[in-house]
């Protein structure tokens, strides 16, 4: 699976540790920075990865910021990104099982590096089960639809 990767300076730990898992787990990772603890404006990435995982160059997306929060919120706002913050396995499978999630974003500081490999995996092994969850997939392509 292609994967488009990228944090800001708060989560440049996990992500390198997202990056050498998805690669020894033989997934290609195209990595949208940043690459340095210099402080950055986590929007910046986020979009980069967001608009290559809507383009269809990458098939879903990981990020990680200091909580996962903002980083999240600045993929959303890009139109066929549903990204999801996660702290849990549970979360992260029904992200995707559930709400078809193309993206997640993970908290370094919250989440750690052992609990964020988990996520990553649960989230990358779940598949959309559709049938009455897609009907309220849509419902979430036309409110963007309607607004981006």
């Amino acid at each position: 699976m292609k994967i488009a990767l990228a944090c800001d300076h708060g989560g440049l730990n996990l992500k390198a540790a997202i990056k050498k898992h998805l690669e020894k787990s033989g997934h290609e990772v195209v990595d949208f920075g940043t690459n340095s603890s210099d402080s950055v404006d986590y929007p910046d990435y986020s979009e980069k990865a967001a608009m290559s995982v809507a383009s269809g160059e990458t098939e879903c997306g990981i990020l990680v910021c200091g909580t996962g929060i903002g980083i999240g919120i600045a993929a959303n706002k890009v139109k066929g990104i549903r990204c999801a913050t996660v702290g849990d396995t549970f979360s992260a499978r029904m992200t995707k099982a559930h709400n078809d999630a193309n993206m997640i974003a993970l908290g370094e500081r919250v989440t750690g590096i052992g609990l964020g490999l988990d996520i990553v995996d649960a989230y990358l092994n779940s598949s959309f089960e559709g049938g009455r969850h897609q009907n309220r997939v849509d419902k979430i392509r036309a409110i963007e639809n309607k607004n981006l």
